[in-house]
């Protein structure tokens, strides 16, 4: 009997340690459940977050691309080849059908485009550029050099013309026997450098002058003697006799002649020009 009870309680006791563990394992099965559940869905939400912001990122890339690659393909008429960029633009425009992955892909290939079809017009620009400077600097060049050609021309022409006209002065020829006061005046021709070309000039300014008169004056001026000397008391500084000397005379008016204009010739234009020496 007693050993029956022994072999009734542990059998009890068993049982009781069984219903135990199983429960203990439920309450453990629900806890995974619930743990699984809830992380499932923190997981959905996240990953539908992480898609909302892929998304966002691709439209934002997609449309600078567009735009920047539609800029790109209008500055590149006449100069580079964009068709390519703008096979790339009209599909990217389509990205709201497509992917967000697939649109970013898109998007890093019309970029790229985009900076090859950029970097083939700042070629073409540069090289626009250098032609036209070029040219600019070609076409100043030769207005110079025809600027150049004309003022040559015109100074080569200016002195040809002054030339011919210095030529064309005909100046008074000399006495071919000159008598008195005419023959001491060549005589004293070479004393100042000047030659017999120089001696018409003088015949011909002292005869406008005074007829190569010794006594000669002026009465409205006081102009005296043959260089008509003005005053005539000028004429002392050559010879005390100035009054009656006609070498006296001529000295001092030859002086006169080559400190005012150099030569008698030069005096006689003056003349000309004025009707005074």
């Amino acid at each position: 009997m007693i050993g029956a009870a022994v072999a009734v309680a542990a059998s009890v006791g068993t049982g009781f340690v069984v219903q135990s563990s199983v429960a203990a394992q439920r309450d453990s099965i629900a806890q995974t459940a619930a743990l699984t559940s809830a992380t499932e869905m923190r997981g959905a939400a996240e990953f539908g977050a992480y898609g909302n912001v892929l998304a966002a990122h691709a439209e934002r890339g997609a449309k600078a691309a567009i735009d920047a690659g539609t800029k790109a393909v209008a500055a590149a008429k006449g100069k580079a080849d964009a068709a390519k960029l703008q096979g790339l633009v009209d599909k990217l425009g389509g990205y709201q059908k497509l992917d967000a992955r697939d649109t970013i892909d898109l998007t890093a290939d019309t970029k790229a485009e985009t900076k090859k079809v950029t970097d083939a017009v700042a070629a073409f620009d540069k090289a626009a550029a250098e032609k036209k400077a070029a040219e600019e600097a070609a076409k100043k060049a030769a207005e110079e050099q025809a600027a150049a050609e004309r003022a040559a021309a015109e100074q080569a022409a200016a002195e040809e013309a002054a030339a011919a006209e210095e030529a064309a002065v005909s100046y008074p020829s000399a006495p071919t026997d000159p008598s008195g006061a005419q023959a001491i005046a060549q005589g004293m021709l070479a004393s100042y450098g000047w030659g017999d070309d120089q001696f018409g000039c003088l015949v011909a300014l002292w005869d406008k002058e005074s007829g190569w008169n010794v006594n000669a004056y002026n009465a409205s001026s006081g102009a005296t003697g043959i260089p008509q000397a003005l005053p005539g008391s000028k004429m002392a500084s050559a010879g005390a006799d100035w009054q009656t000397n006609p070498a006296t005379q001529i000295a001092w008016g030859l002086g006169y002649i080559a400190d005012r204009y150099g030569s008698p010739c030069a005096a006689w234009d003056h003349s000309g020009a004025t009707g005074w020496y």
